[in-house]
């Protein structure tokens, strides 16, 4: 009885956690009790013992309460155990500098892919993702370049559970259209999002592979579309095909382990 107590606490606790970081103004005892459906005492001992640990932090001015620092902790740590994330390090930056644009480091994780990494580029441009953040695999560069290295069955799994929603005009939402890209996309070595995703930005993404040969990881270059013609796509296609390859490498990729 007494361990199912302290499930059911850790359970609360998780919930609370996940309620007051989606609010970035912070909630209140009372939102939060309300929201799940606790008393207000246990709301605020479970809120207590997470300001001990630095979990969640009490603004003194509005008393709500908000994520604490020790999360950026432990994400930093995280992120620094991700070999990949500091042996593609160097090879982004060097991408970076030559185009100017933003540049995106994913991996595949649950139907999805998870940007680790973000440069910006010098030039100016506004687009949804950061570090941290998931993004659908059909709309996107970095989502096609590892579908097109996966086996058919799992494409087809992924697009029936996630479905493939329009963001945009533009977005392929025709199951045969998109596998007919694919195909495509496999036989180019690169993956092109041409304003699928969000209205405006154009982006040009590669695989990369381990030392097993299987593909769990995208890079892209991304930009406004005026910037990103097909003369410039056909430029940077070289360039990011490279870094795509130096990435795999220093992973342990040769192109005779290669899964599919």
């Amino acid at each position: 009885m007494e361990r199912e107590n302290v499930v059911k606490s850790v359970s609360r606790a998780l919930d609370i956690i996940h309620l007051v970081g989606m609010k970035k103004g912070g909630l209140g005892v009372t939102e939060i009790s309300k929201q799940i459906d606790i008393n207000k005492s246990s709301v605020y001992r479970i809120l207590s013992t997470l300001a001990q640990y630095g979990y969640i932090e009490q603004d003194e001015e509005t008393g709500r309460y908000k994520l604490g620092y020790k999360f950026l902790e432990v994400s930093s740590k995280l992120l620094d155990s991700i070999d990949l994330r500091a042996e593609a390090r160097p090879f982004l930056q060097e991408l970076e500098n030559e185009t100017n644009e933003v540049i995106h480091l994913v991996v595949y994780d649950q139907g999805e892919v998870v940007y680790i990494e973000k440069l910006e580029g010098n030039e100016t441009l506004r687009m949804h993702s950061k570090v941290g953040k998931r993004a659908p695999m059909h709309c996107t560069s970095v989502g096609k370049a590892i579908l097109a290295h996966q086996l058919s069955g799992v494409v087809h799994e992924i697009l029936d559970r996630k479905g493939m929603p329009m963001h945009t005009e533009k977005t392929i939402t025709d199951k045969d259209a998109f596998f007919q890209e694919l195909v495509q996309v496999k036989q180019e070595g690169y993956a092109l999002d041409l304003e699928e995703n969000e209205n405006g930005i154009t982006c040009i993404a590669v695989p990369i592979f381990d030392h097993l040969g299987k593909v769990t990881a995208s890079v892209s270059i991304s930009g406004p579309t005026m910037r990103m013609t097909e003369e410039r796509l056909q430029q940077l296609k070289s360039k990011i095909i490279q870094t795509g390859f130096q990435i795999s490498s220093r992973l342990g990729y040769t192109k005779q382990n290669q899964m599919i």
